[in-house]
C-alpha cells in the first residue's frame, strides 16, 4: 500500500516545464527572481531521494579528498526522509559512512533529555540513519546531556571547537521550518549567531510536540548557530508540504533578514535546497510564471492569471483594459483572446460558474455550466470529518444546505478527537457525573463512582507530559463526539447517519499520531461501500499542526482510489474542503457555496455547540490571539470579499470546495 497519497491538485496544474526545464537557458529564465539554487520536485519522496543522491556524492568527495566527511545532521522530519534514503544507497553499496563525522545540529532543552532519552535528537538520528550504516560510534558527536543554565554557554564553546578540531563541517542537512528556522534558530537570529541556548517559539514547540508524539515540548533548545551553519563547506535544505511554502518563497526570493533566519542562505556559497511542488507554490516560476517566461496557456493559469491581475490593479475583473494586461507583462493574453474585453468575459463567466447555492445539484435545471449535476436527486452525501467538529467548522453552511435541498447526508468522524478536549472540560464532566452518580446510586458506591474517583486521582497525580489513562481518553472522546453530534444535528443531519469510526491511527497510539495502515483504510471503505454515496466530501486542511487531519485524509483517500473502478463510483464525485487551517486561492476553487448573513449566523452558532474547542489551545500563535474556528469564520467571510472585489456577487461568506479525481496507480 502506498503511504503518501495528496490531491495531486498543484501537480495537475503546472506545466512540468516550470520545474523541469529542458534547457540551461529556460532555467535561467525560469530562476531570475530566485537567490538559492533549488530544486522543485513532485513529491517529497522523489526530494528524499534527490538530496540523499548529494549527500553521497559529496562524502565521496571529500573523503577522496582529505579522507574524511564532517556532517552536521539535522533531525527534522523532512531530513529524516532524506537519511531513510541514505540507508538505501548505504545497502545498495553506494555509500559509506566509515569514514565520517557525524555532529547533531541540534538538541533539545536544558535537563530534559539525556543521549539515551528517546526524545532528544541523537536518538532520532541514531534509529533513522547511524544504527543502520558503518558509521564508527565514536565518530558521533551531540551536545551533552548534561548541560545546565550555568555551564551551557561553555559546553556551546566547547562543541564548537570540537567541529574545528575536525576541521570543520564540510555538509550541514537541515530542514526549512514553516517559520524560515534553520535547527532552532527562530526568528531574530542573526547571521553572525553561534552556537547557544535558544528559548523556543510556539510554532516551534508544536512541531516538536507532535514530531515526538508528546504533550508538551522543552521550552528551550540548544543549536548550532547561523554562523556554524553557514561555515560549512556545502548545505543541502529540505522542505516539503504546503505549510512549509510561505518561508520557501522568502526564503528563497525574498530579503535577507533575520525574521527569516534561512534567508542567510542567499549569502552562502553551496547552497542547494531541494523542495516539493506544494512547498515550491509561490515561487514565481510556479505561481505566476508569466513573470519569468512565456506561458504555455491552460484555461487554469488563465484564470489564475487574470485574478492576479484584478488583484495587482484594484479593478474587477470586467474593468481590466489592454493597457493593465500590456504593463503587467500579459499582453501574450490579449494577443490570444483579441481584446482585454474577450479575456474578461470569458474568465468572469468561468468565476461565475463556479457559485452555487445547491451543492448537491439543481433538480430539473440545466447544469451544464453548474458545477455539480442536476441527477441523480436526491443524492447521498457522506462527509468525511478528520475530528468531530471539523465539518461543521469548515462547511456548515454546505451541509445544512444539502439537508434542506432533500439530499441524504451522512458525516462520518474519523477520530473521537479526545486530545483536542481539556483537562477542565473533562474535570467538569466528572464532578456532574458524580453528582448524578450519587444521586441515583442507591445502597452504596457504584462500579461507575468509583471509576470516576480514579479517574480524578490520576488527574491530580498526572503530570502534564504524561499518557492519558484509557478511561479519561474515553471520557474526553465522548464529550467531543458528543459535542460533534449536537453540532451536525443542528445543521439537520439525522442522528443515524452520523458515523464514529474511531480509525485505529488514532485509537492505539497515545498521542493520536500512529501510522496509517490498511486497518484504517478497510474502515473507511466499508462505510464508502455501505453508503454508496453520490459526493464525498473530504478534508483537505493538511496544515493541521496536530497531524490529525493529514492522516485522516491520507485514509479516506487512498480507500477512494482503491475503489476508484467500483461501478457505483463512476457516479460519484469527491471534494476536497479547507477552512479550520487554511483556505483554497480563488483561482482554484471549482465551486463556491454562499452565505447570508442569517446562514452565517446559523453556522456559528452550531460552531459553538462544540463547547469543550471554545478556549485556548495548545502552542496558540501569540500574535493571532483567535481559535481555529474563529479563524475559519473570518476566512469564509474574507473569500466572500474577494469574490466581490473580482466583481462577482457579493455575499457575507462562502464556503469553498476543490474536486479531487482518482488516482488509481496510487493505490498500487
Amino acid at each position: 500500500m502506498k503511504g503518501e497519497i495528496t490531491s495531486h491538485i498543484k501537480l495537475d496544474q503546472v506545466s512540468e516545464r516550470y520545474y523541469r526545464p529542458e534547457s540551461e537557458i529556460e532555467l535561467a529564465s525560469l530562476t531570475r527572481c530566485e537567490k538559492v539554487y533549488t530544486k522543485i520536485v513532485e513529491s517529497s519522496g522523489e526530494g528524499a531521494a534527490d538530496a540523499a543522491a548529494d549527500v553521497a556524492r559529496i562524502i565521496s568527495e571529500q573523503v577522496h579528498e582529505k579522507g574524511r566527511c564532517v556532517i552536521g545532521f539535522g533531525a527534522g522530519r523532512c531530513a529524516l526522509d532524506v537519511y531513510d534514503e541514505l540507508v538505501k544507497l548505504y545497502f545498495a553499496d553506494k555509500v559509506s559512512f566509515q569514514n565520517v563525522i557525524a555532529f547533531s545540529i541540534s538538541e533539545l532543552g536544558l535537563g530534559v533529555v539525556s543521549d539515551d532519552d528517546e526524545r532528544s535528537n541523537i536518538m532520532r538520528l541514531r534509529r533513522r540513519l547511524f544504527n543502520k550504516v558503518d558509521i564508527e560510534p565514536e565518530n558521533v558527536h551531540s551536545f551533552s546531556a548534561g548541560a545546565t543554565k550555568e555551564n551551557v554557554h561553555r559546553l556551546c564553546k566547547a562543541y564548537e571547537a570540537e567541529i574545528e578540531d575536525y576541521g570543520g563541517l564540510d555538509l550541514v542537512i537541515c530542514e526549512l521550518t514553516k517559520t524560515g528556522s534553520l535547527a532552532f534558530n527562530e526568528p531574530g537570529s542573526t547571521r553572525t549567531s553561534r552556537c547557544r541556548l535558544m528559548l523556543l517559539g510556539n510554532e516551534s514547540r508544536a512541531r516538536v510536540a507532535e514530531s515526538f508524539q508528546c504533550d508538551t515540548a522543552p521550552l528551550t533548545a540548544v543549536t548550532l548557530g547561523i554562523g556554524n551553519l553557514l561555515s560549512a563547506e556545502h548545505i543541502i535544505g529540505v522542505a516539503w508540504g504546503e505549510d512549509s511554502a510561505t518561508a520557501v518563497f522568502n526564503t528563497i526570493e525574498g530579503k535577507v533578514t533575520d525574521v527569516v533566519p534561512a534567508s542567510f542562505l542567499q549569502m552562502h556559497h553551496s547552497v542547494k535546497l531541494v523542495v516539493d511542488l506544494e512547498a515550491a507554490s509561490q515561487l514565481t516560476r510556479i505561481n505566476y510564471p508569466w513573470k519569468v517566461s512565456s506561458c504555455e496557456w491552460t484555461d487554469y493559469l488563465i484564470r489564475r492569471a487574470i485574478v492576479w491581475l484584478s488583484q495587482q490593479t484594484g479593478k474587477p475583473i470586467l474593468k481590466l483594459t489592454n493597457k493593465d494586461y500590456n504593463d503587467n507583462g500579459l499582453g501574450e493574453l490579449v494577443a490570444l483572446y483579441g481584446s482585454a474585453y474577450n479575456v474578461n468575459i470569458n474568465i468572469f463567466n468561468v468565476m461565475q460558474h463556479t457559485i452555487t447555492g445547491w451543492p448537491g445539484g439543481k433538480p430539473n435545471a440545466d447544469d451544464t455550466y453548474r458545477p455539480e449535476r442536476a441527477v441523480p436527486y436526491p443524492k447521498r452525501a457522506l462527509c468525511f470529518s478528520p475530528q468531530p467538529d471539523t465539518a461543521v467548522v469548515s462547511m456548515g453552511g454546505t451541509l445544512r444546505r444539502l439537508v434542506q435541498q432533500g439530499h441524504d447526508v451522512h458525516v462520518a468522524f474519523a477520530t473521537c478527537g479526545d486530545l483536542a478536549v481539556s483537562d477542565e472540560d473533562l474535570q467538569r464532566t466528572l464532578m456532574l457525573t458524580e453528582r448524578l452518580t450519587a444521586h441515583y446510586t442507591t445502597g452504596g458506591a457504584s462500579d461507575a463512582a468509583a471509576a470516576l474517583a480514579a479517574i480524578r486521582q490520576r488527574m491530580a497525580q498526572h503530570a502534564s507530559n504524561d499518557i492519558e489513562s484509557t478511561d479519561a481518553r474515553f471520557i474526553k472522546g465522548q464529550i467531543f463526539v458528543c459535542e460533534g453530534v449536537m453540532g451536525c444535528q443542528y445543521m439537520g443531519v439525522k442522528k443515524d447517519n452520523i458515523h464514529e469510526l474511531q480509525l485505529p491511527f488514532y485509537t492505539s497510539d497515545p498521542h493520536g499520531q500512529g501510522r496509517v495502515t490498511d486497518a484504517d483504510v478497510a474502515i473507511v471503505r466499508q462505510l464508502i461501500e455501505r453508503v454508496r454515496p453520490h459526493q464525498i466530501f473530504v478534508a483537505d486542511d493538511l496544515t493541521d499542526p496536530y497531524g490529525t487531519h493529514l492522516r485522516a485524509t491520507t485514509a479516506v483517500l487512498m480507500a477512494i482510489n482503491e475503489l476508484a473502478n467500483e461501478p457505483f463510483m463512476a457516479e460519484c464525485r469527491v471534494w476536497l474542503y479547507r477552512g479550520q487551517w487554511a483556505q483554497w486561492d480563488v483561482d482554484r476553487i471549482e465551486m463556491a457555496v454562499p452565505m447570508s448573513p442569517e446562514e452565517f449566523s446559523y453556522k456559528r452558532d452550531a460552531i459553538l455547540k462544540h463547547q469543550s474547542q471554545m478556549h485556548d489551545a495548545a502552542f496558540r500563535d501569540d500574535a493571532d490571539a483567535r481559535l481555529s474556528w474563529q479563524l475559519s469564520l473570518d476566512r469564509s467571510r474574507t473569500l466572500a470579499e474577494k469574490y466581490s472585489r473580482l466583481g462577482l456577487a457579493s455575499y457575507e461568506a462562502i464556503e469553498a470546495f476543490v474536486q479531487y479525481v482518482a488516482n488509481n496507480e496510487a493505490a498500487q
